[in-house]
């Protein structure tokens, strides 16, 4: 059987008895309306930073912070802002402020910054990077404050994040710059004892840890970056210090919120992830686009109803951090061969009860073909001819699709949505997932007759 030989200690699992049918796919692709781009991410950048000009003296050493989610534009901004303080006759340096990402180690969030085009060559000035921490304040139950030792040993820091909702819970303010400066730059330490609180307690937590790092005086400000539903920066806006957590960040949530890029549809039995990683979401898949969250004390969504969630691979940018695979109830053995099993423990013990489900190991089957066939057994449909199911490369990427035939009337009703070229067969002869048709991608919409009446199904 091709890929015997990668299911290591799941041997057992070769030649499982398996009745699913797996579907034909359609390509399928959404076209969103009136989504909102920044032409010129780098003037808009420096325009944002104008209101900074007479607060930088010259000589300043200015920390400027980078974390380690997949932010599409994230090496155009912070290379912009290096320059205009460069311009403005400060010595910015770039620091990591991903908590424990990274392997909670300074060389590993050194390299996850390398891997998304931050460098001292790219941005002009140097990467500095510890875990040392200095404690700079207590909140109000005692919990300590940790804060980077390079960025609490500067003139100034400038943010800069993503503004988006948050994968575990919801709240005035989520992911974006209050986020990154209580635990993006708490380092290892910070981020542990700040989750230690459980995660339903995070947000509050965030924002008192944010105002006592504020109270220090250092933070110029944070540049907010929000996309739009196709991962292309949408905005790059600076929020004063004193907004930090406040109004104008809690206005970019909201802006954000209203582009996140979201499944087309509201009910499937299965449905297919080609990829997760730290690049894509905090939690390798993000939960909005799953609708499960899987955290206790944390309510689930109410949509969308997924009842099987497959992942297939992991992305290189994560450095073998999985954090976040068991929000997948299966998958292929030869998973594991990608997963550096300490680095994935580490940023899901950091996490406290966000990790604590979300790092168990989903049901590992002997490849692909395997894993596919038993999630359309174990939906719950009998007529498996009328399986729900869709199949996306990533979180990131919502509005690229290969649906089964149960969905193409849903796809004939939806305004956005166009089928874009043949039915294909979703794994090849080997058991691996098939490629991808470059339809998805570009090309005119098809017409509906070269697809639904071919829709037939695959056997194994």
């Amino acid at each position: 059987m091709a890929g015997q030989e990668t299911v290591g200690p799941f041997a057992g699992v070769v030649g499982l008895p398996l009745s699913g049918a797996v579907p034909e796919v359609v390509p399928v692709r959404r076209t969103r309306r009136e989504q909102p781009r920044v032409a010129d991410v780098a003037a808009a950048t420096q325009r944002a930073l104008q209101p900074l000009r007479a607060s930088i003296r010259p000589g300043a050493r200015i920390a400027v912070t980078a974390g380690s989610r997949g932010i599409s534009d994230i090496a155009g901004v912070v290379t912009a802002a290096v320059r205009w303080l460069t311009d403005a006759g400060a010595e910015p340096f770039v620091v990591p402020a991903m908590g424990s990402h990274g392997g909670a180690t300074a060389e590993g969030q050194r390299a996850v910054l390398a891997d998304l085009g931050i460098t001292e060559e790219s941005v002009g000035a140097p990467v500095r990077a510890t875990m040392d921490t200095v404690e700079v304040g207590r909140l109000a139950d005692g919990t300590p404050v940790h804060h980077d030792a390079l960025a609490a040993a500067a003139d100034g820091i400038l943010l800069v994040n993503r503004v988006k909702p948050h994968t575990d819970f919801h709240g005035a303010v989520e992911s974006g710059l209050a986020k990154i400066l209580a635990i993006g730059l708490g380092n290892h330490r910070g981020a542990q004892v700040l989750h230690a609180g459980g995660v339903a307690a995070l947000g509050g937590a965030i924002r008192e840890a944010a105002d006592v790092v504020l109270a220090r005086g250092r933070v110029l400000g944070g540049l907010g970056i929000v996309e739009n539903a196709h991962e292309e920066t949408a905005a790059v806006e600076l929020v004063p210090a004193d907004q930090v957590g406040r109004e104008a960040e809690t206005t970019l949530l909201r802006r954000a919120g209203s582009l996140l890029g979201l499944l087309p549809f509201t009910d499937l039995d299965v449905l297919v992830v080609d990829e997760m990683g730290k690049d894509k979401s905090g939690t390798g898949m993000d939960t909005n686009v799953l609708g499960r969250c899987w955290v206790p004390g944390v309510p689930e969504f109410t949509e969308p109803e997924v009842r099987v969630v497959t992942v297939h691979g992991l992305s290189a940018a994560s450095h073998g951090n999985a954090a976040g695979i068991g929000l997948a109830d299966l998958a292929p053995a030869r998973l594991l061969d990608e997963i550096d099993v300490r680095a994935t423990y580490l940023n899901s013990i950091t996490s406290g009860t966000g990790g604590l489900r979300r790092s168990r190991l989903p049901m590992l089957l002997e490849d692909d073909r395997a894993v596919l066939r038993a999630a359309v057994q174990m939906c719950g449909r009998r007529d498996q001819a009328a399986v729900r199911l869709a199949r996306v490369r990533d979180t990131l990427s919502p509005d690229e699709l290969l649906v089964s035939p149960a969905l193409l009337d849903e796809v004939d009703g939806h305004a956005e949505l166009d089928v874009v070229g043949p039915a294909l067969r979703l794994t090849t002869d080997d058991g691996r997932l098939s490629g991808w048709p470059a339809t998805t991608a570009s090309g005119p919409p098809a017409t509906r007759s070269t697809t639904s009446d071919t829709a037939t199904k695959e056997h194994a």
